[in-house]
């Protein structure tokens, strides 16, 4: 795992050494290992290492070839078999035995065809390969949007970075806020940014895109293009006993896959389906005790899953460490939206940030079970909108109003599973059509909210994208907009700034094929999510972890708030937040006192109200951006 950045220069200038010295040194944390930076005229590449494959001096990065450069961040997986095929075609004389140099081999073997070179890669990665001879560059991000690439591209240069705050240390790059109405509502309802970021002219790559800039193109909104689309139509018919042999096949082949490393490694266990059935693979594969994590939390035992993660600790006899830790919520605020770079709704960044900087203690890379919901319809969500389907064929909508208005008055808990607000989050959802309500549970805040409280009006430009009628729809929804939006995020930018490694084997792009084109039916059947996984498990792990209810990974941030209600009433109402003249007060106002008097649980939208005013507090008030 490794930070990279890069500037070409569309006009011809030659690149200042000093400016790529700077851009690197903003992602040290992403490579603490070794950095080093390459300079062809206008082409400019820098590197952080976090040396995981052949950690010596020759693997070092930049790596160059010949006339081939390439700054990389990430993993590929089936690199040895690669390397094989090279060496059977007469490539030799390797000075390494990492994955670097097998790209650049790859890529010269095919003759300089980026496509078919990004379309031989399992793994995760960002890559900027410099093609001197061809005067050609080629920048790519792999199919599920693992690991980040941000760019910003005006008349005169392209400039690049695993994160912003990396682009943001080229001087001709503007540091303004881009949130305006429509992209503040977007922010608000999602919780999260997508392809526009929280930054004028900063743009995200999107997951399995690239782009090959010649020396003397430019570069628009039309130069990346898609090199892998994942498939969205079911597959011919095949038995239960068929399909759950080949989720089990496919899921060892990629955990086994994702084992490949010169460092020591472990893994994430939450006590759920998924990373439980990660570890239980992985352990299958090595003779030695597999090296496994977990964390909880003081204050609220509804969200805490450390007594299941040691229950499938013992039962698989791993070397297992948890993690208790006490609520610091606020005082980690700032640290997690500077390594965020944008305002970032998800209060799961806290255990997330937490466990990988405890788990770097004791291992570099750690395994997760990131993926599994999406792939397999794990998420409630998924079940509500299916049992809402059914249940608006015989309940009048209506009368769906009805009870949500009758549900309106009631106080609601902050516990993980307290019913009123489930319940009411339901009715609500229910009362509308299947897409809306859908988008409606997911939401951060309410389209209501949205439009009391913004104060441009310029925000009803933001049209809200929903996804179709059917649970299909929705799954793949799901898949392009909170997979690479939210989840992918949060894991990276949290344990990159432990600087620990995480690998995701349930995001291979063969599993996330086959799944896509297993029946709806085998993933969800009746009121049980993940049935064909489950099915998977059998055998691996005990029942009593297999059923379960799902029990997502998140921090009691209701409970902290309502202890911190104070500090957060002075970061939110503060003269600084007042005077940006995003928000109405009154409405920010009202969900602080709802939440201090118990009437509401509005713990998520507070905090994600708070990192928008870190957010700028640290990138944009600031005349020098400083790390807090």
């Amino acid at each position: 795992m490794c930070g990279l950045c890069g500037v070409l220069n569309l006009d011809g200038a030659p690149v200042d050494p000093a400016v790529i010295e700077a851009m690197t040194a903003a992602l040290i944390h992403r490579g603490p290992d070794q950095g080093a930076i390459f300079i062809d005229g206008h082409v400019g590449l820098g590197s952080r290492r976090l040396a995981i494959q052949d950690t010596s001096e020759a693997a070092s990065l930049p790596m160059t070839d010949g006339d081939l450069t390439l700054a990389f961040n990430g993993e590929i997986y089936n690199h040895p078999d690669i390397r094989r095929e090279l060496e059977i075609s007469g490539v030799r004389e390797w000075r390494s035995t990492g994955d670097t140099e097998t790209i650049l081999r790859l890529y010269r073997a095919l003759d300089g065809d980026a496509r078919r070179m990004l379309e031989r890669l399992r793994g995760m990665f960002a890559l900027a390969l410099w093609d001197a001879g061809r005067r050609r560059l080629v920048f790519a991000r792999d199919r599920m949007g693992e690991k980040p690439l941000y760019f910003y591209v005006d008349r005169r240069r392209l400039v690049f970075a695993s994160e912003i705050k990396a682009i943001l240390a080229h001087p001709a790059v503007p540091r303004r806020a881009a949130l305006n109405g429509a992209r503040l509502a977007r922010y608000l309802r999602d919780g999260c940014l997508s392809i526009e970021t929280a930054f004028d002219g900063i743009y995200s790559l999107p997951p399995a895109h690239a782009a090959v800039i010649e020396s003397d193109g430019g570069f628009d909104e039309d130069t990346p293009f898609c090199y892998w689309q994942r498939p969205t139509a079911e597959s011919a018919p095949r038995s239960e006993g068929e399909w759950r042999d080949a989720v089990r096949q496919l899921l060892a082949d990629a955990v086994r896959g994702c084992l490949i490393s010169d460092v020591p490694l472990g893994a994430f266990l939450s006590g759920g389906l998924d990373s439980s059935l990660v570890v239980a693979l992985m352990q299958q594969h090595t003779n030695a005790a597999v090296k496994t994590f977990s964390i909880g939390f003081a204050g609220d035992s509804s969200f805490d899953e450390t007594a299941y993660a040691e229950q499938v600790a013992r039962h698989l006899q791993t070397e297992h460490t948890a993690f208790t830790v006490e609520p610091e919520a606020l005082d980690l605020l700032p640290k997690l939206v500077w390594h965020h770079d944008q305002p970032f709704a998800d209060s799961s960044a806290i255990p997330t940030y937490l466990v990988s900087r405890l788990t770097r203690q004791h291992v570099t890379v750690a395994l997760t079970g990131d993926g599994g919901d999406e792939l397999f319809v794990g998420y409630e969500r998924f079940y509500a909108a299916a049992l809402a389907q059914r249940m608006q064929r015989v309940i009048p909508r209506p009368v769906w109003r009805l009870g949500e208005r009758a549900l309106a008055a009631l106080p609601e808990g902050t516990g993980y599973y307290d019913p009123l607000k489930r319940a009411r989050r339901f009715i609500k959802g229910a009362a509308q059509p299947i897409g809306a309500a859908y988008q409606d549970w997911i939401s951060v805040f309410s389209r209501e909210w949205i439009d009391s409280a913004l104060t441009q009006p310029n925000h009803h430009h933001f049209k809200p994208d929903r996804p179709g009628g059917s649970l299909s729809e929705i799954v793949h929804y799901n898949m392009v907009t909170y997979l690479p939006d939210d989840l992918l995020v949060k894991t990276d930018r949290c344990s990159m700034a432990a600087s620990l490694e995480t690998r995701a084997p349930f995001l291979d792009h063969r599993l996330v094929e086959l799944a896509a084109q297993i029946p709806i039916d085998f993933k969800l059947r009746g009121s049980v999510t993940k049935y064909i996984l489950k099915e998977a498990a059998r055998g691996l792990l005990p029942d009593s972890i297999i059923d379960r209810p799902k029990h997502g990974f998140g921090v009691p941030i209701g409970t902290w708030l309502r202890r911190d209600i104070a500090a957060a009433r002075g970061i939110l109402l503060s003269p600084e937040a007042r005077g940006r003249g995003l928000l109405k007060m009154t409405a920010v106002e009202r969900l602080l006192t709802e939440h201090a008097d118990g009437k509401r649980d509005h713990g998520g939208r507070l905090w994600a109200l708070l990192t928008l005013e870190w957010w700028h507090r640290l990138f944009i008030d600031p005349s020098k951006l400083t790390a807090p």
